[in-house]
C-alpha cells in the first residue's frame, strides 16, 4: 500500500453499489456478468459520464433488480487497485425501502440475507472488512490492494 501514491491516485472506472437493509435483512445479488462474476454483492455499475454517484447507484438498481430505492444515503468510499492495473473508486449507498419487486435480470439474481448471516465466503475479501461499517451507519473510506480475487493490503478508517 506505501508504494501507491494515493493522493495523485486516479481510478479508471468511478462505480458504485447499493444495499437496500430493512427489517434485519440486506438485499444482495448473485453476480451473474462482469466483474465479479459468480460472486454475492450488491447492485452497481459503472457510472455514465456526466452522472453523479447518487444516480448511478438508483440507476443500476433499476436496470439490475427492476425496483427503484427509497431513502438512499451516502454509506462510505471505496479505492481498488489491482496489481494488473484495473482501478476503480466505488461510492457505497443504502437504501432503507424501495418500490416494486426485486426481479431476476440477466446480470444480477437477488437475494434477502439476514444480517447475522452475511456469506462474506462467497463475496469479495474486503466486503468482511467494511461491510459492518454500513450495516452500524458508520461512513468509511478504504483502499484496497487485489491481485486478481486476492486481497494483498488494505486501509480502512471511519469518516
Amino acid at each position: 500500500m506505501d508504494e501507491i501514491d494515493w493522493l495523485s491516485w486516479v481510478p479508471q472506472q468511478r462505480a458504485t453499489l447499493l444495499f437496500v437493509i430493512r427489517d434485519g435483512e440486506v438485499l444482495l445479488i448473485h453476480k451473474k456478468r462482469g466483474l465479479g462474476e459468480g460472486k454475492i454483492n450488491g447492485p452497481g455499475g459503472r457510472l455514465e459520464p456526466g452522472e453523479t454517484p447518487l444516480e448511478c447507484a438508483i440507476r443500476e438498481v433499476e436496470e439490475e433488480l427492476l425496483i427503484t430505492p427509497v431513502g438512499v444515503r451516502f454509506a462510505g468510499e471505496l479505492r481498488f487497485q489491482f496489481l494488473d492495473g484495473l482501478s476503480i473508486h466505488g461510492y457505497v449507498f443504502t437504501a432503507s425501502s424501495f418500490e416494486g419487486n426485486p426481479t431476476e435480470t440477466d446480470e444480477a439474481a437477488p437475494m434477502w440475507t439476514p444480517l447475522d448471516r452475511i456469506p462474506y465466503d462467497r463475496m469479495w475479501e474486503d466486503d468482511r472488512l467494511w461491510f459492518p461499517h454500513m450495516l452500524d451507519g458508520r461512513p468509511f473510506d478504504g483502499r484496497f490492494l487485489f491481485d486478481g480475487d486476492v486481497l494483498i493490503d488494505h486501509e480502512l478508517r471511519s469518516t
